[in-house]
């Protein structure tokens, strides 16, 4: 039976382009591979007709001798003809298919010998907001692995020595074959070590490694915020046979505070006020984190009014100036109240009652509302 025109296989025209060709071969291998087509016979006879035809045409001297004389310009049997054992640019989308159809690269993804990168590590550190405005150092006391004094980090009983994995002949790699593909993993019962330990050492259980304490000392910088971290290099969990430590991340977190609320950069504090300072007008003292500070209240003012303070909030990490300090004035009601007390305050809302709209024009608004909304 005659020979398919390649270009005919591959779904092409002649003047296809290198990553046309590498293309469509891709497509109808991951659609004819046998392993995806244990009920199809005739798809092991098409995936080989593609790679036949992809052979041929991803070589350009190939190409060049087919195009100019067809199948016998690259007949094996031809003088100079390139032959089926010619593979061209086969290999780099083999390659390729092999990712797609195992989800791998063709070969090793694991680390060599099994050295793995420690896992990185969390701290949560609670701090008082003047420190974190000022800044500190803390002192922290954290479980790590460290390595096992008996044993020295082999894993066994002193007097022996770990032994070469059986399964993986010391390399830490194996091999699975599937299909007419090889894949090459991690061995997993060495987990890429090479070595077992057949006597464990009786301190750390044949990990090599005993958990134990340590402190460091962390500075904090001033300004920092909640949920901030601070990142210690090799300060994580240790890797695994001589792999890198991983990183610990210490995470900033600000205890509630009596007075201040604090919003990014800027302070918030809640001030009480008493009647007559509200009504009257008056200074008052309120706190900041560098003391206190004073602040005019106007005669008139009215409940939930704020004041700012500029300059008197937090310098954050990433800032060149100063947040802000919000005064919430609440305007207090007495309480306790002695007759003398009462009797004055009585006399002041009869007094006041004479001309209730100059004196409590929001009332009057509340009212006027009032009546509208029941009218409707």
């Amino acid at each position: 039976m005659p020979k398919r025109d390649y270009y005919t296989i591959l779904g092409l025209n002649r003047d296809a382009s290198e990553e046309d060709i590498k293309k469509s071969y891709r497509k109808l291998a991951m659609k004819f591979h046998p392993d995806r087509n244990p009920d199809n016979p005739k798809a092991e006879e098409h995936f080989k007709e593609a790679k036949e035809a992809y052979e041929m045409l991803s070589d350009a001297k190939k190409r060049a001798a087919y195009d100019q004389f067809g199948h016998a310009g690259v007949d094996p049997s031809a003088a100079g003809g390139g032959g089926p054992g010619g593979f061209g640019g086969f290999g780099d989308a083999f390659g390729d298919i092999f990712s797609e159809i195992f989800g791998g690269s063709g070969g090793p993804r694991g680390r060599g010998n099994g050295m793995y990168r420690g896992a990185d590590l969390r701290y949560n550190l609670e701090i008082s907001l003047e420190e974190a405005a000022r800044g500190t150092e803390a002192k922290i006391r954290i479980p790590t692995m460290e390595e096992c004094g008996t044993c020295h980090g082999s894993g066994a009983k002193p007097g022996t020595q770990p032994k070469t994995c059986p399964h993986c002949n010391g390399s830490g790699q194996i091999r699975i074959a599937q299909g007419f593909f090889s894949i090459q993993q991690t061995c997993p019962h060495c987990h890429g070590s090479g070595r077992y330990v057949a006597d464990p050492c009786r301190d750390c259980g044949g990990a090599g490694r005993i958990k134990k304490h340590k402190t460091l000392s962390v500075k904090i910088p001033a300004g920092v915020d909640q949920e901030d971290r601070i990142r210690l290099a090799g300060e994580g969990e240790p890797g695994l046979n001589s792999g890198p430590p991983g990183d610990l991340y210490v995470v900033v977190a600000l205890k509630p505070h009596t007075v201040f609320q604090r919003e990014q950069n800027d302070l918030h504090c809640e001030m009480p006020i008493s009647f007559a300072t509200a009504a009257l007008g008056g200074e008052i003292d309120i706190p900041t984190l560098d003391g206190s500070a004073k602040i005019k209240i106007p005669h008139e003012t009215q409940s939930g009014q704020v004041f700012r303070l500029r300059g008197k909030g937090i310098r954050g990490v990433r800032s060149n100036s100063h947040g802000d300090l919000y005064c919430h004035v609440v305007v207090e009601t007495p309480v306790k109240l002695t007759e003398r007390q009462k009797d004055l305050l009585r006399e002041f809302e009869t007094m006041e009652q004479k001309d209730g709209a100059v004196h409590n024009p929001r009332a009057k608004s509340w009212m006027e509302k009032v009546r509208e909304f029941f009218a409707q």
